[in-house]
């Protein structure tokens, strides 16, 4: 990923908090027949291993797991995103030399993949998973609340994954490379959106 040393992002608790918060993600494997692409959710476990793993499931009707990867495999966090209008920027009406772009927050995390199909280690990942998602809701469902011979039929029909994190990358490109008044043109802009992803975009544009 092209990262420019403004919109780097180095914090790994920061970049742990980004994978939680958009856990939605895209798995992507190179093989020798051609790329695999998989959008599935995934639950990081940040005790395991120096950068954490990543755990999920695919159905088992999906190829991506029989395909042999070929190099480490790379899941893609995406988080808020939004236009950047040039009318925003003060420096418009100073210059005019302002032009459109983008501001938006992604982690890539890359690592060798592992696929299984054990039946309590799929267990553990599915409570897991849904665990994270139901917490704070005022009835949260949990697994054991299906019949376990029905939950036990169900797994046979997703195969797990692994992936111990080797290599984490973040960006965060939020307008830090504009001036003062820049940013605060953007993110009053941003947060005069009818859109509620613009306006989480904008809560993220430093005014410091």
């Amino acid at each position: 990923m092209y990262t420019p040393p403004a919109f780097r992002e180095d914090d790994r608790e920061a970049l742990c908090a980004l994978m939680r918060a958009a856990p939605f993600a895209s798995l992507v494997t190179a093989t020798a027949d051609g790329m695999e692409c998989t959008p599935l959710p995934l639950w990081l476990a940040p005790e395991e291993g120096p950068l954490g793993t990543l755990y999920g499931h695919v159905a088992r009707a999906n190829p991506h797991w029989r395909a042999e990867a070929v190099g480490e495999t790379l899941a893609i966090f995406s988080g808020p995103d939004a236009y950047v209008s040039p009318g925003w920027y003060a420096t418009k009406q100073e210059t005019g030399k302002v032009v459109p772009t983008w501001n938006y927050l992604t982690v890539h995390a890359r690592g060798p993949v592992e696929f299984f199909e054990d039946a309590d280690r799929l267990l553990d990942v599915v409570t897991r998973l849904t665990d994270a998602h139901e917490t704070g809701r005022a009835a949260p469902w949990a697994v054991s609340d299906a019949p376990e011979t029905f939950i036990r039929a169900q797994l046979r029909g997703i195969v797990g994954l692994r992936l111990p994190i080797a290599r984490l990358e973040g960006k965060r490109k939020m307008s830090q490379n504009r001036s003062a008044t820049d940013r605060e043109g953007v993110a009053a802009g941003l947060g005069e959106s009818e859109n509620p992803a613009d306006r989480a975009a904008g809560r993220l544009v430093p005014l410091a």
